[in-house]
């Protein structure tokens, strides 16, 4: 009975995810011509995504930077988002961008539905997009990252991966979207302090930024 249950449970996530990557393939190839026209991206470092579950963690200045992720990694890598939960509330918008794999975080709570969602679909093998700054950063402007992709990494077992995407967009002309190399966060004992997750999490928009020296 036990395995007919796994068995169950494994079957409903792959058809979940047949679905949500056939919903995310439309909506990019919606998306993408506008994009390729308006903002073409130059991609850095595609050999490093891993063919496996991980946290995408870019930097964040502009409501458009999800699309610069996803265009930068490609039609092969579908991956879920989590986004504010007033976007999920927007008729049409919040039921379509659901149906691909974005879900809502209340931001204002300790919002529980949205990490076991979170972890559901990295224990799943899915890739998530987060932005570790969970909110747009302007220049100048000083923002502690916040744990989460750090936490959900550890409690997974999956690697981080830090992007860095060129802050000052230009129109008709490449916006450069850098992609580096996943890394396991290192903690002691059976999982991470909170002093450690705050670590982690500093170490990560440092590599973040570092991708982007150079850049602009």
């Amino acid at each position: 009975m036990k395995e007919e249950t796994v068995k169950k449970a494994q079957e409903d996530a792959a058809a979940r995810r047949k679905r949500m990557d056939w919903f995310f393939h439309l909506l990019y190839a919606v998306v993408w011509p506008y994009f390729r026209l308006i903002h073409p991206i130059r991609a850095v470092g595609r050999e490093h995504i891993p063919e496996g579950p991980a946290v995408i963690c870019p930097n964040h200045t502009t409501a458009g930077d999800p699309f610069y992720v996803v265009f930068a990694f490609g039609w092969r890598w579908p991956m879920r988002a989590m986004a504010k939960v007033q976007i999920m509330r927007v008729p049409f918008i919040g039921w379509i961008l659901g149906k691909a794999g974005v879900f809502g975080v209340d931001r204002d709570t300790t919002d529980v539905k949205a990490v076991r969602t979170a972890m559901r679909f990295l224990k799943e093998g899915d890739k998530l997009l987060m932005f570790p700054e969970g909110t747009r950063v302007h220049e100048g402007e000083d923002v502690q990252a916040k744990v989460g992709a750090a936490l959900f990494a550890t409690r997974t077992g999956v690697p981080l991966l830090p992007v860095y995407i060129q802050r000052k967009k230009k129109r008709f002309r490449r916006n450069t979207v850098v992609i580096g190399e996943p890394y396991y966060p290192e903690f002691e004992g059976r999982k991470p302090t909170s002093d450690e997750l705050q670590t982690m999490a500093q170490e990560l928009m440092e590599r973040v930024r570092g991708l982007g020296e150079g850049v602009g």
